[in-house]
């Protein structure tokens, strides 16, 4: 296939919020196709035993190294950074 017809893909990092309340990051090019596989207990060995999880967080990246890039600075954020990112896009500012 020609390279120049091809759709561009999309990246995303996203948070999921586990049973147990605890959360999970990583990154995908389809949330929804990803989201069922750590809902099957095929997406990570930490997710397997704390379902169902959720999508909390979806960040659109332009390329797979940004996403795995903003994947690694969610992991270092605290758990409050974290609820504050979360609730930055629930929340939008008053006008």
């Amino acid at each position: 296939m020609n390279n120049t017809l091809r759709k561009p893909s999309c990246f995303y990092t996203y948070l999921l919020e586990c049973s147990d309340g605890t959360y999970y990051c990583g990154w995908t090019n389809d949330p929804a196709r990803r989201l069922a596989a750590h809902n099957s207990g095929r997406g990570s060995k930490y997710t397997r035993s704390r379902r169902p999880v959720r999508i909390v967080y979806l960040e659109n990246c332009s390329s797979r190294n940004e996403a795995m890039r903003r994947e690694a600075e969610i992991k270092k954020m605290t758990r409050q950074q974290k609820e504050k990112m979360i609730l930055s896009i629930q929340d939008p500012a008053p006008k």
